[in-house]
């Protein structure tokens, strides 16, 4: 996939002193104090991981709701 641009729904959790980046499609995860230091750590990452040939890059957008629940 050199060369081709791809959009990836990524989505970042704050856990004690640290962001967690994580890409919905992958799995791919990368973590950093703020959150730009994590986005970016985590675009550095998904790079390395869809230079494998063998990877499947899945452009298509994803459709985000909420879902209620009793708790």
């Amino acid at each position: 996939m050199k060369g081709a641009y791809m959009t990836c729904q990524v989505y970042v959790t704050k856990e004690e002193k640290l962001y967690v980046a994580t890409d919905i499609a992958s799995g791919v995860a990368s973590q950093g104090t703020t959150m730009e230091t994590a986005l970016s750590n985590l675009k550095e990452a998904l790079e390395l991981y869809y230079e494998d040939e063998d990877a499947v890059c899945n452009n298509s957008p994803a459709f985000f709701t909420t879902l209620e629940v009793l708790a």
